[in-house]
């Protein structure tokens, strides 16, 4: 792993990448995404792209101070958002596809009278196993796990954790049996 781009990567244009950003050998990296460490002035946090990640046209990864992490061989489909807070993990061999969210925070939910926006986010670490397939338009809200081999159907919204091998859907996501 390097720091910066490693002398494999692609990367194509308009793609929006601060220092800070660890790219694995012969990761490649799609159009119009944007893989940033937070806006001004509170940049900080991780990335890292394991080797052979690779991420598809207009994906966003933002740590927000967290940490993203990819294990290695892991596609991320176009149009894709992370946001890392709390901390997301992606195992290796992992197929995210397109339009998909992957949160690790979320807000408290005050008593009436006090503003929503005004509390800070409650960070919750977020993990997706190694060979897991996440289907178009997931979400994925923080806290969750979703153990190895798992496939989570199209649209699903997991909310907690899914044991290793389940198939899952729905919203929230409901285990509906196991690969074979």
């Amino acid at each position: 792993m390097q720091s910066g781009l490693a002398a494999l990567a692609l990367v194509r244009p308009r793609v929006a990448a601060l220092s800070g950003v660890s790219f694995g050998k012969g990761v490649r990296i799609g159009p119009d995404c944007e893989i940033a460490l937070g806006p001004a002035p509170v940049r900080r946090g991780a990335i890292v792209l394991g080797d052979r990640t690779r991420i598809d046209r207009g994906v966003l990864l933002h740590p927000y101070g967290g940490r993203i992490e990819t294990g290695i061989d892991v596609y991320i489909g176009p149009y894709t958002t992370v946001y890392g807070h709390g901390g997301v993990w992606i195992g290796k061999d992992t197929l995210v596809s397109m339009h998909c969210r992957i949160l690790s925070s979320n807000h408290a939910i005050p008593l009436r009278g006090t503003i929503i926006r005004s509390l800070p986010d409650e960070l919750r670490p977020t993990r997706i196993g190694c060979d897991v397939w996440l289907g178009a338009g997931v979400t994925v809200l923080g806290g969750a796990t979703i153990g190895d081999g798992c496939v989570v159907g199209a649209g699903a919204v997991v909310t907690g954790d899914l044991p290793a091998g389940a198939i899952a859907v729905g919203v929230p996501a409901r285990v509906t049996g196991y690969r074979g």
